[in-house]
């Protein structure tokens, strides 16, 4: 993970900290939330179970 343009931040929703770019969480259009959680409120939004996006979570680190 390279963190060089970002600074850290901790995600009011999980309470990670991380260095990524921002997602911006859709359940008020305007708090900022890491990848992870923008992720997870995305697959949520299409009716993707926890089990599921925690799965699809693991391999985008994977693969990262």
């Amino acid at each position: 993970m390279k963190c060089e343009h970002y600074e850290f931040r901790t995600c009011p929703k999980c309470g990670k900290c991380y260095c990524e770019r921002s997602s911006i969480s859709r359940e008020d259009n305007e708090t900022l939330i890491c990848p992870d959680c923008g992720t997870r409120e995305a697959l949520a939004s299409i009716g993707v179970s926890k089990e599921e996006q925690e799965q699809i979570l693991e391999i985008i680190h994977r693969n990262a």
